[in-house]
């Protein structure tokens, strides 16, 4: 049983790495914290001049038609280095209009998305904060023309700058998807407070908001599946990146003990400081082991397809924040400070730990899976 990339995910995993480093410096992301749509145009359409936005999409609409283990390798490159900016939403959302989609839906959309020239999130918290598809608040009405939302959704990333809403609301016939326009009457976008700048998280308010009967993605009421499928990939996604911060810090907190000197000596000879290193490799190969399996098991469509990810999400989720935690500490009272990068990677690996569901959520999850 071979456990390593092969060749062509190899060259993915280094050539993101080599790009990232030269384009996205810490100093990069700082400055992006302050702007006011926190992403780069520049980086997202080079991002897509690689291939990078249409990875998981057919090649029919510019896609290279790879699956969850690569985007994983992606998506981890980009955690090692904070990038801002909305990959990981637009990637559900692609996923979502792929799947179920008309013609004319994947037609508008995926090639768009493919070559940068479009964005899309999916709006999936109500104000309860219940990562469960069927707790879902948000209604839509029937009308003579189309249909009208009403709702609150909370902590959507990134739909300040998404050309498209993928928007989950109840209808007669029981959960339905919506592609709503950011722009349409009676929708307000409120940016929300958050620890990491690199994370942009909105409110979204729906009073009325008009949409067209053709702006349905998939069956009306049917929904659901489609929903608790985007999580999965989204639990996967979440912790790739938080896998790639944890490794960042981690080998920050060993470079760091080899050259800081405390009694004349490197504090990694000290016992403590190398036992805690040990511990934080343990967590950091354990999570990659668990990111990849979850990844390997969506694209292969395993038996445990629907644990793994699961799996994956709650224990990353504690471990990325211990590793993180614990390489601040290695590095004593600099590693508190603003000026110095560590909070960089900590702070987005506990912005992620929440997304698509918590490692309590997930845990539930498991329990009821495995208890079945």
């Amino acid at each position: 049983m071979n456990f390593a990339f092969s060749s062509d995910q190899q060259l993915l995993k280094n050539s993101a790495r080599a790009f990232l480093d030269e384009h996205m410096t810490p100093a990069t992301v700082r400055l992006l914290w302050d702007d006011p749509r926190g992403e780069s145009e520049t980086l997202w359409k080079e991002m897509g001049e690689l291939g990078w936005l249409g990875l998981s999409l057919p090649e029919a609409h510019g896609g290279s038609g790879l699956g969850m283990v690569e985007t994983a390798i992606l998506l981890e490159e980009m955690g090692r280095a904070a990038v801002p900016g909305p990959y990981l939403p637009t990637v559900l959302a692609a996923r979502a209009i792929e799947e179920s989609g008309t013609d004319g839906q994947r037609k508008r959309w995926l090639s768009a998305i493919a070559t940068g020239d479009a964005r899309a999130t999916l709006a999936f918290l109500d104000a309860d904060l219940d990562w469960r598809p069927e707790a879902t608040q948000a209604r839509a009405e029937k009308r003579a023309t189309g249909w009208t939302l009403s709702g609150t959704k909370r902590f959507v990333p990134w739909a300040h700058v998404a050309d498209v809403l993928l928007v989950p609301a109840r209808t007669p016939d029981g959960l339905t998807l919506f592609l709503v326009d950011p722009g349409a009457a009676g929708l307000t976008l409120e940016p929300a407070q958050v620890m990491d700048g690199a994370t942009r998280l909105v409110t979204v308010t729906l009073e009325g908001t008009p949409v067209a009967g053709d702006a349905v993605l998939g069956a009306p009421g049917q929904a659901g599946p489609l929903l608790a499928s985007l999580l999965r990939r989204g639990a996967v996604g979440a912790a790739a990146e938080m896998l790639g911060a944890a490794r960042r810090c981690l080998d920050m907190a060993v470079g760091y003990a080899k050259v800081r000197e405390q009694f004349g000596q490197p504090i990694g000879s000290f016992q403590a400081i190398r036992h805690k290193c040990a511990e934080m490799l343990l967590e950091v190969e354990n999570s990659h082991s668990a990111v990849y399996y979850a990844a390997w098991a969506l694209d292969a469509k395993a038996e445990d397809a629907e644990l793994a990810p699961s799996v994956a999400k709650a224990y990353v989720g504690d471990a990325a924040r211990r590793v993180c935690g614990e390489a601040i500490q290695v590095h004593g009272g600099i590693g508190f400070t603003w000026e110095y990068d560590l909070h960089l990677y900590f702070k987005r690996a506990k912005a992620l730990e929440a997304m698509y569901g918590d490692a309590d959520h997930h845990r539930e999850l498991i329990v009821r899976r495995v208890a079945a």
